[in-house]
């Protein structure tokens, strides 16, 4: 038998060698080292669930690459599933989808609750936005017969990891008489890719000798976009300009009013013989964001009054009135608030409503990687396969514990696997969107999921992972109070 066909086998090898049980309680072990993965006694239906939807999520985010169009897909996703617009004139009986797109780049999924909104929401936050490279405000120019665009980078990446890949431009450019041009260039396999050229190793002998953080600037991350002069012998920048002008419509001008991203153009891939992980770019954090999607899409009658909050921004901050920090979401609240109790609505009735209010901040983080396990106390360390992860930093940045104790419950109440993610004291580090709606009085808890190259251009997650967030998710929002 060749070897080929030994591969196919491997789910069902796996299956047979499987012993224990789905849930990971951390009291079922002797310490956190010596629970098991999670991948180990799923039954061949859970496995099938697992694979299936992964399959569902790497459809998704191959085309949900920027916050525009995660926005777009999740729109899409929203209205197929039975949600609608919200509007001053919605009734909000108990079971009404609706959702909310605020200025294009964040949009909320919300479900009404058999409880009066005062008693407050269930809430999962994610953001939607990745570390990507962004063209500047006037971004074309030539060197040395290229035409090439200059960059700025959006959220912590390394530079190093962005050159010899294949990148795509995606995004929009809204022009003085108020149309707006998309732009999407890269993603089909007819279409062209962009690309920053590293230096080969003949002629980078001097600058091999620099540290990694100097072997690349910042503004040396420049892609090639064109090289082919005109016939008439035109420099190769006007050969572009005249290009955006017949395809699009658009000037050198009208680039300053634009929002355009390059993103990697590489599809979601199965990694490993066995295909229990994915690569792909942008699963921190778009993979939270699904996940808070699809479980809201499978609420019903919930209890309290549930939402998806997918924000933009987080990379750099949580700024802009998209961002955690814009009071959209207060606004939001408020106005629900508002459309069932009318002039009843009193400021002290939604601080209330807040106060009761349950919000799972959800970002990924990073997982236990075999190339260097020192920056991870080994016993609160995540790793991919063990389950979602609860985020326990101290120094004031953890749940309080009565809401870890609850969610405990809730996890352990639903058989879903879960661990701890603690960084050695000092060594790492990471925000979310948490701390924004803590603030607000707010009972906040932070979720992960473990990944490997996090922040990369093709970053890694367990399909085990995957799913177990999105279950923790749906039970979340179906938790009935006793």
């Amino acid at each position: 038998m060749k070897a080929k066909n030994y591969i196919s086998y491997l789910p069902l090898i796996l299956l047979i060698m499987s012993a224990g049980t789905y849930s990971q309680d951390l009291d079922d072990c002797v310490d956190s080292l010596q629970c098991e993965s999670s991948w180990i006694g799923l039954s061949e239906d859970d496995r099938e669930s697992v694979f299936e939807f992964a399959e569902e999520y790497k459809d998704f985010i191959n085309l949900a690459r920027t916050e525009l169009s995660f926005v777009d897909e999740a729109t899409a996703f929203a209205e197929a599933n039975g949600f609608e617009p919200l509007t001053s004139a919605t009734s909000l009986r108990v079971g009404t989808r609706v959702y909310e797109v605020n200025r294009d780049r964040t949009i909320s999924l919300m479900v009404i609750g058999e409880k009066s909104l005062t008693e407050g929401f269930h809430v999962i936050g994610a953001h939607i936005d990745s570390p990507r490279l962004e063209l500047k405000g006037r971004p074309l120019y030539g060197d040395s017969e290229f035409a090439l665009f200059q960059t700025n980078y959006h959220g912590g990446i390394k530079y190093h990891q962005w050159t010899n890949i294949p990148l795509a431009l995606m995004g929009r450019v809204d022009k003085k008489d108020g149309t707006t041009i998309s732009i999407s260039i890269g993603l089909d396999r007819d279409d062209p890719i962009f690309m920053i050229p590293e230096l080969s190793p003949h002629v980078d002998r001097g600058r091999n000798s620099e540290t990694l953080g100097n072997f690349l600037r910042p503004e040396d991350m420049d892609p090639i976009i064109a090289h082919v002069p005109g016939e008439g012998g035109e420099e190769v920048v006007d050969q572009v300009l005249a290009y955006l002008t017949d395809e699009y419509g658009i000037s050198r001008a009208d680039l300053v009013s634009a929002e355009l991203s390059l993103v990697p153009a590489t599809a979601p891939r199965d990694m490993g013989l066995d295909r229990g992980l994915i690569a792909a770019y942008g699963q921190d954090d778009r993979l939270a964001s699904y996940a808070a999607m699809r479980a809201i899409a499978e609420v019903d009658r919930p209890q309290k009054t549930t939402m998806a909050f997918l924000v933009d921004n987080e990379e750099v901050g949580n700024r802009n009135n998209t961002g955690a920090r814009s009071d959209h979401f207060s606004d939001l609240l408020s106005r629900l608030l508002y459309a069932e109790l009318g002039d009843d609505y009193r400021e002290p009735v939604f601080r209330g409503a807040l106060r009761q209010t349950k919000f799972i901040s959800i970002d990924v983080n990073p997982g236990i990687n075999p190339i260097d396990t020192s920056v991870w106390e080994s016993g609160n360390a995540p790793k991919l396969g063990y389950g979602v992860n609860l985020k326990l930093y101290g120094q004031g940045n953890t749940a309080n514990s009565e809401f870890i104790a609850w969610t405990r419950q809730l996890l352990d109440g639903n058989d879903i696997p879960w661990q701890t993610a603690t960084y050695k004291v000092g060594v790492g580090g990471g925000g979310t969107i948490g701390g924004e709606f803590s603030s607000q009085n707010i009972e906040v808890i932070d979720f992960g999921v473990p990944l490997l190259s996090i922040h990369t251009p093709y970053a890694v997650s367990s399909k085990i992972d995957v799913y177990s967030l999105y279950r923790a998710a749906r039970a979340f929002y179906a938790y009935v109070e006793q």
